[in-house]
């Protein structure tokens, strides 16, 4: 049917909206994961060359005017396996455009693994150096969704249900080049939920079908009731929101409209064509005005509305978020994996408990750590708890793999991470000799950047509270992952910042307005970070840091040093051959961090940055907080002070329309 002037001037206002819409979320990066656990390649290296022929083979292969892009280079063990894949609705040159981006963001961010996947909102990329082709794959995962609730949360979570049920089927039947649905149902308020499911064209039908049963199953575990959401896996992808978000013309999921041959042709004289043109355009066009007049109106008020609401990222815990089995270990395979709990087991203790080395029936390496019973929390908000806080996955965090509840006992089971803490090896005079300048420094970089997830970057915008040598651990190659940073919010709640007559911590590491007032913040752990990172770098304790025959805290020795132009002192002899610059830099940092007026330390964020660019010039320190010597808090000990008659905690709200949650590949 021809479009009438009528339409032809109404709806260019709707065509520039998607345009738009379109345009940006083109460029918009959702998450990606460079895989350690395949190894990783050299510089030099034949499977170098391989990725790079791959990679340069996407924007001149015909596959991507379908969408869809499968192919190898190499052999054996140098062998590269690349699969891309764009929404289905983009146009060959978006999609080409999104996964030269693709392509370009993989080989500077994951520069040397050998998997590596990234998403974008138009298009997925992904390699290994092992089959992926044919192959249902549902880790890493990944959700996003808005933090606003729908009207109707019951009525909404049921409308999508049967929605993104039926457009599954859909996309599973596609064939070989797309398998791909998309499509709309009208949910409560005057909501139009739309949704699009995807798969990798190259599973099967029944392959791709469990792939997004598994996605829909997620929407309970990540976003029910929330006004948008999506859940990406390597094999397939979710998506729903209240606004539309995809190309209606390229929809797969409503049927063709059926072909009705013209009517045999009939003599009519021109007046009368006039008047049956005038009535077909009266009754075509004056109700899809009136429709299009209401869809706007109902849109400006939705927008209206959602303006007006307060949106609070502190969010309640939901005992629904995922179910409680897939974290939960039976006590008795607790118990033989650690030899009843041995000493010999026995890794550590801390305040929370002691730590047991312990190995499980399929031969996996776990640590278990045994809390203490006085935590005085019930089951189900412990187990709530751990849900959330297994979900912090980042390299530089030690994972949570689940809990353990018998009776009064409370176990949490973590990976295990072979070569101890940092404080075995940097507080050793032997040992250290093992950490030269490069491992030192890549240490300082891997906290900052795992404090950086847990401050802006996590779901749960984690405060530890407890940073030090002790809480890092190195794993094999000496990468450093923190460790216990849930272990607080596991016995009380945190905030994102507040004041507490409960203080929780480490006398030598603790910021001065925590010890002092109780006030703790993203700050507390700036001045903790600023606090190691100079112990790093002289090798010894802040609390005994020994100069000659002088013993003095480390803080105040620095920055004497730094003042008289002395630095160099601070250098452990060690890492002598170190890069001199990179050093005075790291001190230099240190210091900013342990600022006594907290609005003159940096944010992690900007820590991150000062590390990896030299371009960035660093603001001049003032005098740090000596109130560690001037109390004579010189032994360092975890302790715990509670007042319950005065304990108080103030939230602080953030503001934010959309969270991510992330999970890693299985180990």
């Amino acid at each position: 049917m021809a479009m009438t002037p009528s339409r032809v001037i109404f709806f260019p206002c709707f065509l520039v909206i998607i345009l738009i819409n379109h345009t940006i979320a083109q460029e918009r990066f959702l998450y990606n994961v460079c895989n350690d656990n395949l190894g990783n390649y050299t510089a030099n290296s034949t499977y170098k060359t391989n990725l790079n022929t791959l990679l340069s083979t996407l924007s001149s292969n015909t596959q991507i005017d379908y969408g869809f892009y499968n192919f190898s280079q190499g052999q054996d063990s140098d062998k590269v396996n690349g699969i891309g894949m764009c929404r289905g609705d983009v146009t060959p040159d978006a999609c080409r455009s999104c996964l030269n981006e693709s392509t370009v963001f993989l080989t500077q961010n994951c520069p040397n693994q050998k998997e590596a996947i990234v998403w974008y909102d138009n298009c997925m990329l992904r390699y290994s150096n092992r089959s992926i082709f044919g192959v249902k794959e549902s880790n890493p995962t990944f959700y996003i969704y808005a933090l606003s609730n729908a009207t109707d949360m019951d009525q909404f979570n049921d409308v999508l249900r049967d929605l993104v049920d039926n457009l599954s089927s859909k996309a599973a039947s596609g064939d070989s080049f797309k398998k791909y649905a998309a499509g709309s149902a009208q949910g409560p308020s005057f909501q139009t939920i739309f949704a699009l499911l995807q798969c990798t064209p190259d599973l099967s039908e029944q392959e791709c079908s469990d792939c997004l049963v598994e996605s829909i199953n997620d929407i309970s575990s990540c976003c029910a009731g929330r006004i948008n959401g999506r859940i990406g896996k390597p094999s397939c992808n979710l998506r729903f929101d209240t606004s539309p978000f995809y190309d209606s013309t390229v929809n797969t999921a409503q049927p063709p409209a059926p072909q009705v041959p013209p009517p045999p042709f009939t003599n009519t004289t021109s007046t009368q064509g006039k008047s049956n043109t005038t009535t077909i355009v009266v009754a075509v066009v004056v109700p899809v005005v009136v429709i299009a007049v209401l869809i706007i109106l109902v849109c400006i008020f939705l927008r209206a509305r959602k303006q007006r609401e307060n949106i609070d990222t502190d969010t309640e815990l939901d005992s629904e978020i995922e179910p409680v089995e897939t974290l939960q270990f039976n006590f008795e395979n607790i118990r033989m994996a650690t030899n009843n709990f041995s000493d010999a087991n026995m890794l550590g203790k801390g305040g929370f408990g002691p730590v047991y080395k312990g190995k499980l029936s399929n031969g996996e390496e776990i640590a278990v750590k045994r809390l203490s019973m006085n935590s005085g929390q019930g089951d189900t908000e412990f187990k709530n708890e751990v849900q959330l806080v297994a979900k912090l996955q980042h390299r530089n965090l030690v994972r949570l793999f689940g809990f353990c509840l018998e009776k009064r006992e409370r176990l949490l089971v973590y990976e295990f991470v072979p070569n101890k803490s940092l404080d075995y090896f940097i507080f050793d005079p032997i040992k250290r000799v093992h950490l030269d300048w490069e491992r030192r420094y890549k240490i300082i970089g891997g906290i900052a950047k795992g404090l950086l997830y847990l401050h802006e970057d996590s779901r749960l915008r984690i405060i530890h509270r407890d940073l030090k040598a002790s809480n890092i651990l190195l794993d094999a190659e000496m990468n450093p992952k923190i460790s216990d940073f849930g272990m607080a919010r596991l016995f009380v709640l945190d905030q994102t910042q507040g004041d507490t007559s409960r203080i929780v911590g480490t006398y030598g590491y603790m910021a001065p307005e925590y010890v002092t007032q109780g006030k703790f913040s993203v700050k507390s752990d700036v001045f903790s970070f600023g606090v190691l990172a100079l112990e790093i770098v002289c090798g010894q304790k802040n609390s005994g840091f020994r100069n000659g025959e002088h013993v003095e805290d480390l803080i105040s020795f620095a920055w004497k040093s730094w003042k008289d132009g002395t630095a160099t002192n601070l250098i452990d002899p060690a890492i002598n051959n170190g890069s001199r610059n990179e050093i005075m830099r790291c001190i230099h940092i240190g210091l900013l961090c342990v600022q006594e007026n907290l609005a003159d330390r940096p944010t992690m964020a900007s820590v991150v940055l000062m590390l990896n660019s030299y371009s960035t010039t660093l603001p001049v320190p003032s005098e740090p907080a000596f109130f560690m010597q001037s109390r004579g808090m010189s032994d360092i000990q975890s302790w715990e002070y509670n007042s319950k008659a005065t304990e108080s905690t103030k939230s602080v709200k953030a503001y934010s329309s959309e969270v991510l949650v992330i999970g890693n590949y299985p180990r």
